[in-house]
């Protein structure tokens, strides 16, 4: 059975107070998912010679926001959004499936699921009911438990994204101020220029017909199949 190209409003719908405070309460750095644990291949990057500077490293995370997360992550959360909104778990459950697929190592999926499953059982403990059901579940891709948050919070697609590339690239501007090292300054002033990225990348993750989904980005590809086997580290992907 085909599935449903639609994609989720952009409309100007207000996020309340409630609803910012609990976008808050998840882009926290001290929400308990292991984000920390997890360099996206940036530490076999570093180690290979081809992030050693600020700039290099910017790059990097500004190639990831661009080629892999606008364009798998923020279409995968809008369309996961609303199948919950609309009731259709099929729908769930084949988004996050394909959000998988388009992860190009056994890392990045084992990275993706892992904190996938760990969002979603503190969104249980926390009173979402929708986010239970994919504690144990192996096919539990980061951004469904995201959702389940945004649907429950009743915060839009939108705002949504934002917080979701927000957090991805704090982690990796984090990973970053370790691996290359940088100063704390530095990383500061990194995720400024950043946030300049994300509100284009959301809109335009946000209106990407289902034909056009997916990352591309082979050097992270190359970079976390490599770390796997990589005999010293820090993080585990």
């Amino acid at each position: 059975m085909a599935m449903s190209t639609e994609r989720p409003s952009q409309g100007n719908v207000p996020l309340n107070s409630a609803g910012l405070l609990r976008l808050m309460q998840m882009v926290s750095p001290a929400l308990p998912v292991g984000a920390f644990a997890y360099s996206h291949g940036l530490e076999w990057a570093v180690s290979a010679g081809w992030v050693n500077t600020a700039a290099q490293a910017e790059a990097w995370v500004g190639g990831l926001l661009r080629h892999v997360w606008a364009r798998l992550d923020v279409p995968g959360l809008g369309r996961i959004l609303a199948a919950l909104q609309a009731g259709d778990l099929a729908r769930v459950a084949h988004w996050s499936e394909r959000l998988q697929a388009g992860r190009e190592s056994a890392e990045l999926r084992a990275e993706d699921r892992l904190m996938g499953q760990a969002l979603a059982r503190l969104l249980a403990d926390l009173g979402v009911s929708r986010a239970a059901e994919w504690v144990s579940d192996p096919r539990c891709s980061f951004p469904v438990p995201w959702a389940c948050a945004a649907a429950h919070w009743q915060i839009p697609a939108q705002p949504a994204g934002l917080g979701l590339l927000w957090t991805y690239a704090e982690h990796q501007v984090a990973a970053a101020v370790k691996l290359v090292p940088l100063g704390q300054t530095a990383g500061q002033r990194m995720l400024q220029r950043l946030i300049e990225l994300i509100p284009p990348a959301v809109e335009e993750g946000l209106r990407l017909p289902d034909a056009d989904i997916g990352g591309i980005a082979p050097a992270l590809g190359i970079a976390s199949a490599r770390h796997e086997t990589q005999y010293t580290r820090l993080f585990r992907s």
